[in-house]
């Protein structure tokens, strides 16, 4: 009998009530392989509750990570964690000789102004979606896409119109999820109130900006994942200015995300000095709101309640480039991974956190937080020693619980004390608030970084 997702949530709660101990809360490295025989205590107790799923065959391999030397049985469970085609080749189709391509080498493009005009309030004269070629977390080739918003009114500034990257937080598994999806589809129970509100594009639009919109995911799905998002995101620039040299080759770009499209501007911001150093001079600065920039300390603030389910997802956004995180989940992950789970949008994976489940339930070993592979995991995610080659604004909710400021602020002091110019700002409210309350902050800082204003430096001011 097929095992459906519902089922799965069941016997996770059942396993976490009987399985209850020190809640061990967990870090973005779930994991995944149950060991040969079952292991004591928590382990082996959730094991014999919930059955290894039975994985298809592996007929269309994943293209590998460079050097993971992965075992067969990880790789099979890798393939079956990747996320469903669409049904769109645009999102779906892997190109041929993808390693013969430079990266942001534009590889295919379409039109997709008619769905995208409504969505985006009028105001544009074209939206052109393409697609790139880029790397995965590892270097090997990968592809991503991105939307371009050309505004209908000229540009008359100084200068050639410059381009606002709304990194947005897609939070989601499904290649249905993406706000390039929505592009060019139109809304749909896929869509996220996050891709127009608050209304950044439009506002961009109105000021003369070119918008640009990456699906920083890539086409694996990799929430979360900083190294996919910041290869992404400059490939799609670097794409942008390749279609339409004339027009962006000396555009001034700033990047702004918020949350989960902060992990992807922070991914990007941190990138450029070595992944794409032609564009230090162009990228005038980078605004991050409520920024995951250190993930060991989610593991005490998302996991274990009603924000675990999130957590959990982007720990499976992460396995999907990182497969050493598989190797130590047991049968739970995996029944939940391979799931219907893994092509679900933000609101279905945020609803999952009612089970309240810590990751460590999902783990083939008592302590998943310490091992070495969820160390080796924090340590990447934090991307130390990288130095962004353009000013920073970073804002963080003052009374923020779920994405400690701490962690923004360790990021606005490590900037600092390599000579970048940064603002910090800390503002009202938890999460959600800090969203708006740190808005308007953001949107004017961006615009004067696009008008061509010196960004101001507040490092050293305490």
């Amino acid at each position: 009998m097929k095992t459906t997702w519902s089922t799965v949530l069941l016997r996770a709660a059942a396993a976490a009530l009987l399985c209850a101990g020190p809640a061990l809360v967990a870090a973005p490295a779930a994991q995944a392989g149950p060991p040969a025989a079952p292991a004591p205590g928590l382990p082996g107790t959730v094991d014999s509750l919930v059955p290894a799923p039975m994985l298809p065959p592996v007929t269309a391999p994943v293209p590998p990570i460079v050097g993971a030397g992965t075992p067969a049985a990880v790789e099979a469970l890798r393939a079956a964690i990747m996320p469903a085609n669409v049904g769109d080749p645009f999102f779906d189709a892997w190109p041929q000789g993808l390693d013969a391509r430079p990266d942001g080498a534009v590889l295919a493009t379409r039109d997709v102004t008619a769905p995208t005009a409504p969505l985006v309030g009028g105001g544009i004269a074209q939206a052109l979606q393409f697609k790139v070629k880029t790397t995965d977390s590892s270097g090997a080739p990968s592809f991503a896409t991105a939307t371009m918003l050309l505004p209908r009114t000229p540009w008359t500034g100084p200068g050639t119109r410059p381009v606002l990257v709304n990194n947005l937080p897609i939070d989601a598994l499904g290649r249905a999820c993406t706000p390039g999806y929505t592009m060019a589809h139109g809304l749909s129970f896929t869509t996220t109130v996050t891709d127009f509100v608050p209304p950044t594009t439009q506002l961009a639009i109105q000021h003369g900006y070119a918008v640009l919109i990456p699906d920083h995911e890539g086409p694996r799905m990799a929430y979360a994942e900083p190294y996919v998002a910041g290869h992404a995101i400059l490939d799609s620039i670097r794409g942008l200015r390749n279609l339409r040299p004339a027009e962006f080759g000396d555009s001034r770009i700033a990047m702004t995300g918020y949350s989960g499209g902060a992990i992807a501007t922070y991914g990007a911001t941190k990138l450029i000095g070595s992944y794409a150093p032609e564009l230090a001079g162009h990228i005038v600065g980078s605004a991050l709101g409520g920024v995951p920039a250190d993930f060991e300390m989610l593991t005490h603030s998302m996991n274990g309640n009603l924000a675990s389910g999130l957590f959990q997802a982007a720990t499976l956004g992460i396995a999907r480039e990182r497969p050493e995180i598989l190797e130590l989940a047991n049968n739970l992950a995996q029944q939940m991974a391979t799931s219907p789970l893994k092509d679900q949008c933000v609101y279905e994976l945020g609803a999952t956190g009612v089970t309240l489940l810590p990751i460590n339930v999902m783990a083939n070993v008592l302590d998943p937080l310490h091992s070495p592979v969820a160390e080796h995991i924090y340590t990447e995610m934090r991307m130390p020693g990288m130095r962004s080659t353009a000013p920073l604004y970073i804002y963080n909710g003052a009374q923020e619980f779920w994405i400690p400021a701490q962690g923004a602020r360790e990021l606005y002091d490590e900037q600092c004390r390599m000579g970048v110019s940064a603002v910090y700002r800390a503002v009202p409210g938890e999460h959600a608030i800090a969203a708006l309350t740190g808005y308007p902050g953001a949107m004017t800082w961006l615009d004067q970084r696009l008008q061509g204003q010196p960004a101001p430096n507040e490092c050293g001011r305490g």
